[in-house]
């Protein structure tokens, strides 16, 4: 790129750290860009960045793989109802030792290591999130949860203090035990809660496309009244559903936009943020 081409980027963006300089975007972390050493890295580039232009990040996150990697290393076999986990007692000990431990504090670690500050949250800590046992379903998926409670107090202090909160998702029960949330949905609900300006879901897909065999067909923007016709008309349909029902649930309870981005593509959220043209679909 030449010194035209780049002072046109860095003015592009100006408008941009001004608006969301002071304001709070929560992203939730997955897919390939978990994964992929490369991507990781630049996810952990933008964070920072955000970071030091004022933005007050925070960064929600599952970690499927590494559960899965850990269930079979200890002879467990992953099961799966509708694209949730079936959680056991045992299975939900590993989940939670996964999650809130390894995945947690390597994420820290990352991004620490890129120059940014992070301190590692779960949502036991400081009851942050709180919830029942999941009760709808024709299956029983054992210590699977259902917020009911977001705490943004633990988050609030954790930002006041300079740092980036990355949260793993699990949750304290009423009932004493431990529950496995679904990263989505914690990221939406945590993003209503502290009044989020916008809320970004990272996956592996370029957002909502009108044709599913045409990643040309993207849709780049969404009303959130026109999902149930987009559901009729069988555009919004199978693992999608979920994903975009956490974003209508956001918008609908106060953040004023949400995203679904392609995580696959490197500096896909400073790309979102900074740039006229933005990437993936947005939801207001």
């Amino acid at each position: 790129m030449d010194n035209a081409k780049r002072a046109k980027v860095l003015i592009q963006a100006m408008p941009y750290i001004k608006k969301w300089t002071g304001e709070t975007i929560v992203v939730k972390y997955g897919g390939n860009a978990m994964i992929n050493e490369n991507l990781k890295a630049a996810v952990m580039s933008d964070l920072v960045l955000m970071q030091l232009v004022g933005i007050n990040v925070v960064l929600v996150h599952g970690g499927g793989p590494e559960i899965n990697a850990m269930l079979d290393a200890v002879g467990k076999e992953s099961r799966f109802e509708n694209g949730m986990r079936v959680t056991d007692g045992e299975t939900i000990d590993i989940v939670q030792m996964v999650l809130a431990g390894k995945v947690n504090k390597s994420l820290v670690q990352l991004l620490e290591s890129h120059g940014g500050k992070a301190l590692g949250l779960c949502g036991l800590d400081g009851r942050l999130l709180m919830a029942d046992k999941l009760a709808s379903g024709p299956a029983d998926l054992g210590f699977v949860g259902e917020i009911r409670e977001v705490n943004p107090d633990p988050i609030k202090m954790v930002l006041r203090d300079g740092y980036i909160p990355i949260v793993a998702t699990v949750a304290g029960g009423y009932d004493g035990n431990v529950y496995n949330i679904n990263a989505d949905l914690a990221a939406a609900q945590i993003a209503a809660k502290l009044g989020a300006k916008k809320l970004i879901l990272m996956t592996d897909i370029r957002g909502l496309l009108r044709n599913v065999y045409d990643p040309d067909s993207l849709i780049p923007v969404v009303n959130v009244s026109e999902v149930p016709m987009l559901k009729r008309d069988g555009i919004i349909k199978g693992g999608m559903i979920p994903k975009i029902d956490c974003c209508v649930e956001a918008v609908r309870n106060g953040v004023s936009r949400a995203h679904i981005i392609d995580g696959r593509i490197e500096h896909s959220i400073i790309l979102e943020l900074f740039s006229d043209e933005g990437i993936g679909t947005m939801f207001y």
